[in-house]
């Protein structure tokens, strides 16, 4: 894999508060990487916000932090209770982690991509052309308009990936330009959900209704954008000004 992770998988605390004392126990499945060889199972013992006593699947041993937890610990190990601990690793974080991978951090969608002109406002060039994306997860793509086959720097401007709310995203990229007869434009789009980047021609012929689509669609959302910050802005406005009044 390309990427990394580090995190605990799964967090179990067990609270006490009988007079005044607190005891918690922390479970802890750690993996980095996908074929899980340095899957670690941990089982942390803390005492007063005190971690006194750890098991470590690495070593499948208990140590401990404190003179309690010292003698807890060798204990343990003598009595083969880090053995026992050490079964959490097959029984409860692989097939765990197994499922994480396959369900959430190899899970991709493909893109859905539009390569369409709208009326340029701009008096230097003719037409605009927008490459979106719709609706592909994992966040992290890129857009880059080709001309010819060579990257266009110039007069390019996008927005932010925008997550839809449903798990999936979207991202829009502009090029402002003077199109030229004959030429080919193109917007290449790298995702994770490709083997390969991807080509994206544009086609001159597109219907004035598709174009319509994409400006309604834009539209639509940096209104709901600008309707949702007004609506927040209202609520704390009104919250300032509010006056508790004491019932009896």
């Amino acid at each position: 894999m390309s990427q990394f992770y580090s995190f605990a998988l799964i967090v179990l605390p067990f609270l006490s508060g009988l007079d005044g004392y607190f005891y918690h126990m922390q479970r802890e499945c750690r993996y980095s990487s996908g074929d899980l060889k340095d899957l670690e199972f941990i089982d942390r013992y803390i005492f007063n916000k005190v971690e006194y006593k750890k098991y470590n699947s690495t070593t499948n041993k208990f140590i401990g932090y404190t003179e309690f937890g010292v003698k807890n610990a060798e204990r343990h190990n003598k009595e083969g209770a880090n053995d026992q601990e050490h079964t959490n690793l097959d029984a409860t974080c692989r097939p765990n982690a197994e499922q994480y991978f396959k369900k959430i951090l190899w899970h991709t969608v493909q893109p859905s991509v539009k390569v369409l002109s709208v009326k340029s406002g701009s008096q230097r060039h003719s037409t605009m052309l927008v490459c979106s994306a719709y609706d592909f997860y994992p966040e992290g793509i890129k857009l880059t308009w080709l001309r010819d086959g060579k990257e266009v720097k110039t007069d390019v401007t996008s927005t932010e990936e925008l997550y839809n709310g449903n798990w999936y995203h979207q991202i829009h990229s502009y090029l402002e330009l003077t199109p030229k007869s004959g030429e080919t434009i193109a917007c290449k789009v790298e995702h994770s959900s490709f083997s390969e980047p991807k080509i994206f021609k544009w086609d001159p012929s597109m219907s004035d209704g598709d174009r319509n689509k994409v400006i309604i669609g834009t539209s639509g959302l940096v209104l709901g954008l600008i309707l949702s910050l007004a609506g927040v802005i209202y609520y704390k406005k009104k919250s300032t000004g509010r006056i508790l009044v004491p019932t009896s």
